[in-house]
């Protein structure tokens, strides 16, 4: 059984091994922690928002981070979300993220979580998809210079139901 907890500076080794190469890292970061590979100084970023570290009894399983976009207080913003690769694939994600929602919706009291994903990460949107984000229709795709590409984000919702 999956369960979530606060992040500790001691899970950054074990979080940060999970990139083993660049189109994973900035999947991962959009290069908000600067350039491949970062380092723990680097990723103590995540300290300044509500970093949360997914374990089960193997150990740690997975990691995001949710953000008030804007100083809105009804809202939260899923962030660096990443499961050990060793897990993916099998219901880890869909797992953490729902705990993630239950904190965001129940205990924080959020009405609308948020998420940006880029398009090349298919398997995260689906996986998004299946939890019950819903693409948002934007006037304007945020668009990023990734190796020396153009990475268009899709940017995904869910409102809170009582259902």
């Amino acid at each position: 059984m999956i369960r979530i907890r606060p992040y500790k500076a001691a899970d950054a080794d074990t979080i940060l091994s999970w990139c083993q190469d660049e189109k994973v890292f900035y999947q991962w970061t959009a290069g908000i922690l600067g350039a491949y590979p970062a380092t723990k100084n680097e990723f103590c970023f995540v300290e300044s928002l509500m970093p949360f570290t997914a374990f089960d009894e193997t150990g740690i399983v997975g990691f995001f981070t949710l953000r008030n976009p804007d100083e809105v207080l009804n809202e939260l913003r899923f962030g660096f979300v990443i499961i050990n690769p060793h897990k993916r694939g099998k219901g880890y994600g869909k797992d953490m993220l729902q705990l993630g929602l239950k904190f965001s919706f129940e205990i924080y009291g959020a009405k609308k979580v948020s998420l940006g994903v880029f398009e090349n990460n298919l398997p995260a949107y689906y996986c998004y998809k299946a939890v019950g984000f819903r693409d948002a229709v934007l006037d304007t795709t945020e668009k990023y210079s990734i190796l020396g590409e153009e990475w268009k984000c899709r940017e995904m919702v869910m409102e809170y139901s009582k259902e």
